[in-house]
């Protein structure tokens, strides 16, 4: 087992995370590293490097940014999530503010804002040559719809001809953790009008989305992201911290839903305690016109 995806977290009776930092932070510890062989699978392909402008939509607490900057590339982020930010914040401007506000203060080649589109960095952004938009689309209702008008956002901010990173969930056949998330869908009441509500991904959930946000693909392939936990309590958290599960926590209640995720997730339990699903990750690479 991998070490990166696995790691141990304590607390393990403790309730679900219901206060935004605590979500956040349980975002940043636990989840957000599963996503790890896609970020360096996509950078390995675009060769990302110094000279890399990268402009990373929806970034979360930064981790797919720190490894770009480890690479050498000059990264800035935009996050919609105000906790999130604060934990990119810690990761990627150790002498940066940690408030809330909407501003990024430049340390060296690197940027933070927060909102939720390219609009929040400003006219004085500099041209990108990448941008990038890691948060797997293909799993919650109407995701295509914010993705696509964040996306439109940045194409003034970049490059004639610069490319462009989408990523989505893989078939469910070949995703395990699908039939964890359809426990989101059957707790909510109506999944759809609740807004984040789990849907079952499309095969061309990323051309989509590019074409109606006026990219032209150029390539695209297939990561295999494994979710592993190191112990229930820390699968459950890890998955609540998607917001995937939202709408069921607001038609029912968060006991229920952890309660019901633990369920589903008995299957993959090992024997070890530890909890791992395999799942593939596609990307779908684009230009800019």
């Amino acid at each position: 087992m991998t070490p990166t995806l696995v790691r141990h977290h304590p607390n393990a009776a403790s309730p679900p995370a219901t206060d935004a930092g605590a979500r956040a932070r349980d975002w940043a510890e636990i989840q957000e590293r599963m996503l790890v062989p896609l970020y360096e699978a996509a950078y390995e392909r675009l060769e990302v490097g110094p000279a890399t402008r990268l402009l990373g939509l929806g970034c979360g607490s930064g981790l797919a940014l720190l490894i770009a900057a480890s690479r050498g590339a000059h990264v800035t982020g935009v996050e919609a999530d105000r906790a999130r930010v604060a934990l990119a914040r810690e990761r990627l401007l150790s002498d940066a503010p940690r408030s809330g506000g909407r501003g990024g203060a430049p340390h060296g080649s690197t940027r933070l804002f927060e909102g939720g589109s390219a609009e929040a960095c400003g006219t004085a952004a500099p041209a990108y040559n990448l941008v990038t938009a890691f948060e797997p689309l293909g799993c919650a209702a109407g995701d295509s719809d914010g993705l696509a008008a964040a996306l439109e956002s940045a194409i003034p901010l970049t490059e004639r001809g610069s490319e462009v990173v989408l990523a989505g969930w893989g078939p469910p056949e070949r995703c395990a953790t699908s039939a964890v998330l359809r426990v989101a869908s059957r707790l909510a009441e109506n999944p759809r009008a609740a807004g984040r509500g789990w849907r079952p991904a499309l095969r061309d959930d990323l051309e989509d989305v590019a074409s109606r946000a006026g990219l032209k693909p150029d390539g695209s392939g297939r990561v295999a992201c494994p979710f592993g936990y190191a112990d229930m309590d820390s699968a459950v958290r890890g998955l609540l911290s998607t917001g995937l599960f939202d709408a069921a926590v607001r038609a029912t209640d968060p006991a229920q839903v952890a309660k019901e995720l633990t369920e589903a997730l008995h299957p993959h339990v090992r024997r070890d305690g530890t909890v791992w699903m395999s799942n593939v990750f596609r990307y779908l690479i684009a230009r800019t016109p």
